[in-house]
This record gives structure tokens, sequence and C-alpha cells, in this order.
């Protein structure tokens, strides 16, 4: 096995091979969404149950809040070494939400991860650089590598949840103006705010899943939160976009204020279908800048080889000629 780690062929093979099992997977991952959609959409119902069962128990008891628990060997280890305050980060609750991460048990499982996943990273690079293959470099150069390798590690769930968020609100905010426009129509139609989120909550999945499983989460926290007010600073809390906020501050002030929330939801259509198109015009001037090494690197030597090929040919047969005769 380590002989065959230290071969750079080999290396590349499963280099090669990683990045064409990872382009399968982006490719087929948009035709798994119906079934992606369902589960999510049995977990908000499930949620809904939840809150239901929990308020008439905090009803029945005097009880006060509707939490989650936590059990497992995760939350030991983080108690134990009290990780929560040793890696405090106060802004990490809120992340996970925007990730759609809900619950103790995902902040547990990313606190052990953020501890242990350093110590991962620097056993594999210790391994490798000391044991596998040294690549022909000092002692000093590999233990460098050990030291890059354990702060990736650190910073690698942070990376992951940063990453997870950006996608997350980018699919919400694809499909955000169309859900204003279709939640309008319902409102217009003689709907109550309630059936118009369920109803487009389930329209807009097949676009985008994130944004379905919001809505529903919305109108699960509207029949059962305290405050309508709640439910809508949390699914601005949640996506953290300044579109969603807008739409969210509009529906309180409507319902405040007395407000027909026809004329706010048609304004906010508006205005997100504008950053939507902002955005992507944005993207668009990108271009230009993103495809300059990808030309360099991929497309102009191919050019070169394409125009100057045939010439290099011309002059070799000709200096052939000339020094046969």
């Amino acid at each position: 096995m380590i002989h065959f780690l230290t071969q750079p062929q080999n290396l590349i093979s499963i280099l090669v091979g990683l990045l064409v099992f990872a382009t399968l997977v982006t490719l087929l991952a948009p035709m798994a969404g119906g079934a992606s959609l369902e589960g999510r959409m049995k977990a908000v119902a499930q949620r809904r149950d939840e809150l239901k069962r929990r308020s008439r128990q905090a009803l029945a008891t005097g009880a006060g809040g509707l939490r989650h628990t936590d059990e497992g060997f995760q939350k030991d280890i983080v108690e134990r070494l009290n990780l929560t305050k040793l890696l405090e980060d106060p802004k990490v609750v809120d992340k996970m939400a925007q990730a759609g991460f809900r619950g103790p048990k995902p902040l547990t499982r990313f606190y052990f991860f953020r501890f242990t996943m350093p110590f991962v990273f620097m056993a594999l690079a210790v391994f490798y650089l000391f044991v596998v293959n040294d690549f022909g470099q000092p002692v000093m150069i590999r233990i460098t590598g050990v030291m890059i390798a354990t702060m990736i590690g650190f910073y690698a769930p942070n990376i992951y949840l940063t990453n997870r968020i950006a996608k997350r609100q980018q699919s919400i905010m694809q499909a955000f103006p169309d859900a204003l426009d279709l939640l309008l129509i319902c409102v217009e139609a003689g709907m109550s705010i309630e059936q118009a989120i369920v109803k487009v909550s389930q329209e807009i999945g097949p676009s985008s899943i994130d944004l379905a499983e919001e809505l529903s989460l919305l109108s699960a926290e509207l029949s059962y939160l305290p405050e309508r007010r709640m439910a809508y600073e949390g699914l601005a809390k949640r996506t953290n976009h300044a579109g969603v906020k807008s739409v969210a501050t509009a529906m309180v002030q409507a319902e405040q204020y007395g407000t027909p929330l026809g004329t706010a939801l048609r304004t906010m259509a508006k205005e997100n279908r504008d950053l939507r198109m902002s955005a992507a015009e944005k993207k668009a001037a990108a271009l230009p800048a993103k495809l300059t090494v990808p030309m360099i690197l991929f497309f102009l030597p191919v050019l070169f080889v394409v125009i100057l090929g045939p010439a290099i040919i011309n002059i070799q047969d000709t200096m052939r000629g000339t020094g046969g005769g």
C-alpha cells in the first residue's frame, strides 16, 4: 500500500477518479430532488406535530419552552470538555439556522468536529509526510506542512458551514420572487396568509427545496408561536437576506397597521425581481475576468497548435528538402 501511494501516477489516477466521481454526483444530484423534497417536507410536518405536542405538554405541566433533546457520545464529549465555552462563537447558532440545521444536535456535532478535525488532519499529515513519502524535504518543511494541515482542519467545519449557507441562500433567492408572485395570487384570490404560505410551499418545491422547507416552517410557526411577528422575524433571521428581511418587515407592518397585504406583496415581489436581475448582471459582468485564466491555460495553447502547427510542419519539410538537396 505504501509503495502504491508513493507512485505519482497512482496519486494522479486517484485524483482523477475523485474528480470524475464528484462530477457525476453534481450532474445526478438534481435527479434526486423529489425524494429530498419529500423527506424535508416530512421533517417539517414532524416538526409541526412536535410543536403541537410540546405546546400541549407545556400548557398541561406549566413548563416553559419548546426544545429538542440531544443525546449521544458527541454530546458527552462536548459537555465533559466544555467545548461550548472553549470554542464559543456568538454567531454559530444563527449560522446553523441559516445552513438549515435546527436543534441542539447539529450544534453539538459542529463543536465536536471543530474540536476533532485538527487532530485528524494532523494525524493524516504526519502519517503521509513522515511515513509514506517525505518528498525529499527537510524535517522543518514537513513540520510546517503538518501545521498547515492542522490549521485547515480547524477551519474546515467553518468553511463547510459558510459554503452551505451560501448555496442555500442562493437557492432560496433564485425562487423567492416567484414565490412572492404565487403568494400574491393566493392572497388576492381570498386565501388567508397561512393557507397561502402552505400552498406556495407545495408549489415552489421543484424550484427550491430550501425555500419550500422555510415556508412550511413559517406556516408551522405562525400557528404555534405566541406572536406572529416572531415567525416572520425567524424567517428573516434564517435566510439572512435583505430581500427576505424587507418582506418580513412589510408583512409585520401590514398586520400591525392594517395596510393592504396585496399591495405590499406586489411591491416586494418587484423589488426582489430587480435584486435577482442585478445579481445576474453582476455575475455576467464578472464572467470575462473569470474566463481569463481558463482561456490562457486551455484555449490559447490549442489555438496556437492549430494555427502554428501547419506552418511549423511546412518549415520542417522545407528545411529537410533544402538539406537533402
